[in-house]
């Protein structure tokens, strides 16, 4: 903290209380650093306020003394997107005290919550009304609905339910004046001009701090059914994934895809984790049914579906969990890649995504260019194949010192993997956001009328570029392509 920032903070913690205005190293600590430590930023404060009113009255401090701020949920994110600058001058603003649920009206399929309501609780309030809330990712224990809708997750529901986005019907926002925007409509149909609940979801705090929202809530599923597939190559998941769609329609609820050398991986490092085939597959499917009648009609509509796709050597062979252990077992399995990857040591990640069409031919030609150029390069392939979302990572070659490996390889590779991406008209970023982790790249893929129309709506709703700045586009009030990637 400098001199210049006193006043802001002692105007805060006049308003908070002590407790809540952290100014300390050892109590800023845990907010300053992301989830991957990739990135170290410091803060004039750390600002914990209880509810909306005092989050727009922080809001309305900052504003006054000129201060930025960086929201903050659950500090799980993996681009960097809720961590300050290493200036000091920013003021992190944490939402965890936002932890209520305000209501759920289950003839309206809706659970309103705040912003720092842990995902996991979402989830468990829904089910204790006998509804679904569909969103399902690995971070579910500690993420939070405000950093969810921030960066618009995805997770392993989206070829059923959809995004984050498509989870939410309405929201309240704090704007960067400290007004209050109370958008808290639990509506499917409201066709009253611009969707600003679209704006701000996806937009990473950077236009105004989401408080609050209506969530959608599903008939919770009487059955679930979970199978592994292997298969030949991922031209054949994607005929497999089609057959599937055909037998099971709108009860198909998720469909991964996992390289052999991803599943050699979790096996190496997690032996407890039991691959079910004998032999090993270049592709391995896992694939689940939510069904609204009953576990024996899901397992027969399963068993009607494996049988045509082996009759017609799409699947080489597949296996459907018999139990409830067994079903999360099978997920284990994909859940533990990142864990695995992590363990046997630094790489390169990407989440990108590109249509459903093009995935067995971006990763055949993919693999072949990070062949060509870092020979021996491991790749680890798996993600959300029902909606074109693929982590495409690159372990180094066997033997070979990581983090020099990085060092001479990340910047080529990355250029490499995002210029096919874009070759395929696909996304730089699916789930995860850009933060600060992917914002130049972001600028230069995007065509200059796209970056200036995001800028232009940066600059009409936060003109002082106070709310989480550096983060999804680059500053620029004259709306430049030059200026754009400065």
């Amino acid at each position: 903290m400098t001199a210049s920032h006193a006043p802001f903070i002692a105007a805060c913690t006049e308003l908070l209380g002590a407790s809540h205005v952290l100014t300390h190293d050892h109590d800023t600590e845990p907010f300053l650093v992301d989830w991957r430590k990739r990135y170290r930023g410091n803060a004039c404060a750390v600002l914990l306020p209880a509810d909306t009113a005092e989050v727009a009255a922080v809001v309305g401090l900052a504003h006054e003394h000129g201060v930025a701020i960086v929201p903050q949920g659950g500090n799980t994110g993996l681009a960097g997107g809720a961590t300050p600058d290493e200036s000091g001058a920013q003021a992190v603003l944490s939402l965890r005290r936002l932890n209520r649920i305000r209501g759920i009206d289950p003839h309206n399929n809706t659970i309103t919550v705040e912003a720092g309501v842990v995902l996991a609780e979402v989830q468990s309030r829904a089910e204790s009304a006998q509804r679904l809330f569909a969103l399902s990712l690995a971070a579910e224990g500690s993420c939070t609905i405000g950093g969810n809708l921030s960066t618009n997750a995805g997770g392993t529901g989206v070829l059923r339910y959809g995004n984050t986005r498509e989870l939410c019907l309405g929201l309240e926002v704090v704007t960067p004046q400290g007004d209050i925007w109370d958008g808290l409509r639990g509506l499917r149909k409201d066709n009253t001009g611009y969707d600003l609940r679209d704006l701000y979801i996806g937009a990473e705090g950077t236009l105004g701090i989401i408080t609050a929202a209506v969530m959608k809530l599903h008939p919770a599923p009487v059955a679930r059914v979970t199978a592994l597939a292997g298969l030949a190559s991922p031209h054949a998941a994607l005929d497999f994934l089609a057959m599937a769609q055909r037998h099971a329609g709108a009860l198909l609820t998720g469909f991964e895809l996992m390289s052999d050398f991803s599943m050699r991986l979790v096996g190496r490092h997690f032996p407890q984790l039991r691959y079910p085939f004998g032999e090993p597959h270049a592709q391995t499917v896992l694939l689940e049914l939510s069904d609204s009648e009953s576990d024996e009609h899901a397992r027969a509509l399963f068993e009607r579906l494996m049988e045509q796709a082996m009759e017609e050597g799409i699947v080489e062979d597949a296996v459907v969990a018999e139990s409830l252990a067994q079903s999360q077992a099978f997920w284990d399995l994909r859940e533990h890649i990142p864990l695995a990857q992590a363990e046997e040591g630094l790489n390169i990640k990407h989440d990108i995504a590109v249509p459903i069409s093009s995935i067995g031919r971006f990763i055949e030609e993919t693999d072949a260019i990070i062949a060509r150029a870092t020979p021996g390069a491991r790749m680890v392939t798996f993600g959300h194949l029902g909606d074109g979302n693929l982590h495409y990572n690159v372990q180094a070659p066997e033997g070979v010192d990581q983090k020099q490996f990085l060092e001479a390889f990340q910047t080529p590779i990355n250029a490499l993997v995002y210029d096919q991406v874009h070759a395929h008209r696909g996304s730089i970023s699916a789930e995860h956001g850009l933060g600060q982790l992917k914002v130049d790249e972001a600028m230069h893929y995007k065509s200059a009328v796209e970056v200036r129309l995001m800028q232009s709506i940066k600059a009409a709703l936060d003109p002082e570029n106070r709310m989480n700045p550096g983060k999804v586009v680059r500053w620029a009030q004259a709306g430049t392509r030059k200026e754009n990637i400065a």
